[in-house]
């Protein structure tokens, strides 16, 4: 467990793990258990794992210590309440999770939640999970989890492998000739005296694990796995109506969706998974350039980053839920090349990128890409990806998962030096030997922030591998020393270089900085709309959008002043909220988005826009999407300010 020794470690806790206080006084003063604990415990359980402080109160940003006074009671209703299976599904905690901390003078329990692995998942309340008994955190909250998410996480607890199950009513007449001639042509390439180059096409597909024999039912037949890999689209849609595959090339360094190339399922080609590969891996490496180099005596054609790439690809599709909703999604883009696959990781990130430990949710598929070169041994995919990128001194690549709308996970291989010679340079200039003394995680860090003006704990999370908690300590100590600046508390917490220029909403738009989000009286009367705060020198593109050095993008901060075309197309994006009265919130965040595509929208245009009420707008839905990375502000040293402006994050998914 992570030591504790002062308010100040709490604070570096709180940036760097999900953390929850709760007082824990009990009716008596002395100390209880409080039922909301395990909503929290189930939570942190099913997500990234969290501490829980017993005995502390957090208020606006502040910890306050009241202690425990009978410690060993509450320990007990704690440990009580674990190996009851009434109370919850699942007992992750030993004596070493549960410590007693002094601090100033009183005590409190730190409770240390661990992340479940698959086979414990859900971890739920009562003995049972549906019915809003089973919890995940969101947002700084403990949400319940759908009755049909939890039924997956069911299925992937029982399942190691959800492909290598017998389809009824599914025969070779069901799977693509061509694809599956192909596919036995290259295994007999790469292996010309095979003894099975010589077997039926049933006992081929048999031996690769496309065919099989349910040994406790007797049934033979298709399985999901060789459905998928040499199905046709009509016959896979029908076991799996969500399949869907996108590959898009885009022009651009944007998340719009405005592609140059694409390949989806259009009924033009067989529509699985081996003929996606095939075409796509080509449309990937197109434009590589390959060195002169031998091997062997013989030239070599390939790159470390067509090995990259040929992994990656391959690891969406061998990982990939095809029960889930969201699309296999493949972009690549001059700055990037981007990743989605259905489905949650079995396996926490961070232990996925060091390797060694090994659940493929597709196991029989992952066989079959191996069996024909594509795709290493278990355990060893994503490393390779990481060792591969950085052979080119490039960011590191960013693995991570989504949970709403749908559950993704996300693979970003961004093209973009990690030590500028340029960046470096300056950074010596401005600190002297003292930045050619420091380690190389923290030159990391200042060269991130001199070149995107600011860092989050996040943003240097994707370039280094630290632990979050020594990620935290790193930042402070580079506080400390000089060579970073700090603002906002917690885990909004931004970091800049010293005396840097950050943009602020008086320099962009004129007026006071000492403001804070209005309240809905401040902004129903018509001068609010006619105050929507303009600098005196201005310059406006063509759809009336404010420009300004200060920003990398251009700012809608009046609604009035924008085109009447442009205005009636983003008033088109959002007539959604503005008609009806209620909205799920996944639709209202993926309207945000949209809207927010390309430029800077001010909070007082976004509320118009969607009919909705400035402040509780804020709270309920930028506040969440600027968390979860998906929204950027135009000033991140005063994320409350009246005039704060949002853009959607740069990922290659709007």
């Amino acid at each position: 467990m992570i030591d504790i020794q002062s308010i100040t470690d709490l604070e570096l806790l709180r940036e760097s793990v999900d953390l929850e206080c709760k007082l824990a006084a009990g009716r008596d003063g002395k100390g209880a258990l409080p039922e909301d604990f395990w909503p929290t415990y189930s939570s942190f359980a099913n997500t990234e794992g969290g501490i829980v402080l017993l005995g502390v109160r957090e208020k606006q940003g502040q910890f306050f210590v009241e202690g425990l006074v009978d410690v060993a009671k509450v320990r007990k209703e704690l440990f009580d309440g674990l190996n009851n299976r009434q109370k919850v599904s699942a007992n992750l905690l030993s004596d070493a999770s549960v410590r007693e901390v002094v601090l100033q003078g009183r005590t409190i329990l730190a409770v240390e939640i661990p992340r479940a692995n698959r086979k414990q998942r859900p971890v739920h309340l009562t003995t049972n999970p549906l019915a809003q008994h089973t919890f995940r955190r969101l947002n700084d909250g403990d949400r319940p989890v759908p009755d049909d998410e939890v039924r997956r996480m069911l299925a992937e607890q029982v399942e190691d492998s959800r492909d290598d199950r017998v389809l009824r009513g599914y025969d070779m007449d069901d799977l693509d000739e061509s694809t599956f001639r192909a596919y036995r042509q290259v295994f007999a390439n790469r292996e010309p005296n095979h003894p099975w180059n010589v077997q039926p096409d049933l006992e081929f597909l048999r031996q690769i694990g496309g065919w099989r024999k349910d040994r406790d039912t007797g049934e033979s037949g298709i399985t999901v796995a060789g459905l998928l890999m040499f199905g046709q689209m009509a016959s896979i849609q029908d076991e799996f109506p969500n399949y869907m595959l996108d590959y898009q090339e885009r022009a651009e360094a944007k998340a719009e969706l405005r592609w140059v190339d694409r390949l989806t399922l259009d009924g033009k080609w067989s529509g699985n998974l081996y003929d996606f590969y095939r075409k796509i891996y080509l449309k990937l490496t197109a434009d590589l350039k390959v060195p002169f180099s031998l091997e062997k005596g013989e030239r070599k054609d390939e790159t470390p980053i067509h090995e990259v790439l040929r992994e990656a690809l391959a690891n969406v599709l061998v990982h990939a839920d095809y029960s889930d909703r969201a699309s296999i999604l493949i972009v690549k883009r001059p700055d990037m090349f981007g990743f989605r696959n259905p489905g949650l990781m079995r396996i926490p990130a961070a232990i996925a990128i060091q390797g060694g430990e090994h659940d493929c949710r597709n196991r029989t598929l992952h066989k079959m890409f191996r069996l024909v070169g594509v795709g290493e041994q278990a355990g060893s995919g994503i490393p390779r990806i990481y060792r591969g990128w950085a052979s080119q001194h490039w960011r590191a690549p960013a693995l991570y998962e989504r949970i709403e709308p749908y559950n993704q996970t996300l693979l970003e291989l961004r093209m973009v030096d990690l030590l500028p010679v340029a960046v470096v340079t300056a950074l010596r200039e401005e600190f002297g030997v003292a930045f050619d003394a420091l380690g190389q995680n923290e030159r990391l860090t200042l060269a991130a922030a001199a070149s995107e003006r600011v860092v989050t704990h996040g943003r240097v999370m994707e370039m280094t591998a630290l632990h979050p908690f020594d990620l935290t300590q790193m930042l402070q100590n580079l506080v400390r020393d000089g060579f970073l600046e700090a603002h906002n508390q917690g885990r909004g917490s931004v970091y800049c270089l010293p005396g840097a220029a950050l943009p602020k909403p008086e320099e962009v738009f004129g007026g006071s900085s000492e403001q804070s989000i209005p309240s809905s009286a401040h902004l129903k009367g018509s001068s609010a709309h006619l105050s929507e705060g303009l600098a005196t020198e201005e310059t406006r593109d063509a759809e009336g959008r404010l420009l300004t050095d200060q920003l990398d993008a251009p700012v809608i901060d009046s609604l009035e002043r924008l085109d009447f075309n442009f205005h009636a197309r983003l008033e088109t994006l959002a007539i959604e909220p503005r008609t009806q009265g209620k909205l799920p919130v996944e639709s209202m965040k993926s309207v945000v988005l949209t809207l927010c595509s390309g430029h800077y929208v001010t909070l007082s245009c976004l509320a118009r826009l969607v009919n909705r009420d400035p402040d509780a707008f804020r709270q309920q839905y930028l506040k969440p999407l600027a968390k979860e990375g998906k929204l950027r502000l135009a000033f991140p040293t005063a994320p409350t300010h009246a005039k704060q402006a949002y853009r959607s994050a740069d990922s290659f998914v709007p």
